[in-house]
């Protein structure tokens, strides 16, 4: 099945793109910034001026939310690059390589799988105080372990195939057949592994915020503006349920895509349409 054709994908990529056009081109237009304080309206209804009223502190709801979505995606999207790459690095060294050095790096992903991510989260997050820069590499280092060990088992399927072996035997050195050879045949496993820890990254994010424990004052992510929102929700919805429908969405749309290239590039998966 094409790309393309696929109706998971083509759904992802649409919510996608109005996401991005959204978050990335809504505060162009915006009356407001997101950090500009109207001091004449707090918790005001929807206007002209605000078009989704205020927050209690005097902020303009379109505009905060938009910032707060903003921070949750870049949060997600570094994550999921930084952890995808990390297991591609460990799991490709570990299946080429393989004796010793492999033994001694899956003990280790072994190890890791074996803590619980979230006590650690909550344990190091408040003592290291550092927002959204310390969060990226926390939650990152807690994500690639179970990809790195499939990446490990196809790249040592592939070490002996006719053609990693011929390059070997003329001298291509390691890493230039891992590039050539191997990487080529990990790229679909490795799209749809970012594609999913996004929405996770955003998830856990989130999550975090909401408890206090990541994205700091004074600026903000859909954790926060839920956190904050969610005491008034029923006598002022807006700001609580725009920035939860905006997670919902991101989500959504980040799963879409990539179980709709799971299903395109692995079909034997079992999710094929």
């Amino acid at each position: 099945m094409s790309v393309i054709r696929s109706r998971r994908v083509v759904a992802g990529l649409v919510l996608l793109a109005l996401v991005f056009v959204l978050v990335f081109a809504g505060p162009v237009v915006a009356p407001w910034s997101w950090d500009d304080t109207d001091f004449a309206a707090f918790r005001a209804g929807p206007s002209a001026e605000h078009w989704l009223g205020t927050t209690e502190s005097g902020r303009d709801v379109f505009a905060v939310t938009l910032r707060g979505a903003r921070t949750s995606l870049l949060i997600g999207l570094a994550v999921a690059v930084i952890s995808t790459g990390v297991a591609a690095v460990v799991g490709t060294a570990a299946g080429y390589a393989g004796g010793r050095l492999d033994r001694t790096l899956m003990w280790g992903v072994d190890l890791l799988l074996a803590l619980p991510p979230f006590l650690i989260v909550v344990l190091l997050a408040p003592r290291l105080d550092g927002g959204a820069p310390v969060l990226v590499p926390l939650l990152a280092a807690l994500m690639w372990m179970i990809t790195a060990r499939m990446v490990r088992a196809v790249t040592a399927s592939l070490r002996d195939r006719e053609y990693v072996l011929a390059a070997r035997f003329l001298g291509v050195g390691a890493p230039r057949v891992i590039v050539r050879h191997v990487l080529p045949q990990l790229a679909s496993l490795l799209a749809v592994d970012a594609s999913l820890n996004v929405g996770v990254a955003i998830v856990a994010e989130s999550g975090l915020s909401y408890l206090g424990l990541g994205v700091r004052p004074p600026d903000v992510s859909l954790g926060t503006l839920i956190a904050d929102g969610h005491g008034a929700a029923t006598a002022y919805p807006l700001p609580f349920g725009f920035a939860a429908g905006l997670l919902v969405l991101i989500v959504l749309a980040v799963n879409l895509l990539g179980d709709g290239l799971r299903d395109v590039l692995d079909p034997a998966s079992g999710g094929a349409r």
